[in-house]
């Protein structure tokens, strides 16, 4: 945050501003200080906000709207863990399933857990109904 407002970058100022912001509500809300993992999810949170609104905002024909929502998104990530690779969800849902998973549910309940902030929930779905399919 210091460094954009060196920089007078205003647009990542108002970002981190904002993210210091969502970090202390949520510590109020829980009444102790944010883990790791906590302060993780606060920033998954925040990139699933900004994943819906380029959605909404490419749908309504707002990009430059879209484009502001895109640039924080990108942003947001570099602070996420590496994310993980398909092959290796691929392999997952299939040791689940010849583990005895043979319901969506159950499937997902296995897997999620494992994979919980390093994929996106919906990859790991799609994986989960390609798998339980073929």
């Amino acid at each position: 945050m210091t460094a954009a407002r060196k920089n007078r970058d205003s647009d990542r100022t108002l970002l981190y501003s904002t993210l210091l912001s969502e970090f202390g509500n949520r510590e109020i809300e829980l009444g102790h200080a944010l883990s790791d993992a906590e302060s993780l999810d606060v920033v998954r949170r925040g990139i699933k906000r900004r994943r819906e609104s380029v959605e909404a905002f490419t749908k309504a024909g707002r990009t430059e709207l879209a484009d502001r929502e895109a640039a924080e998104l990108r942003e947001l990530e570099q602070y996420l863990p590496p994310a993980i690779g398909e092959d290796e969800i691929r392999a997952a849902v299939q040791a689940a399933i010849a583990g005895g998973a043979r319901d969506l549910g159950a499937l997902m309940g296995t897997i999620m857990p494992a994979f919980k902030g390093r994929a996106d929930g919906k990859l790991i779905n799609q994986i989960a109904r390609e798998g339980l399919a073929g």
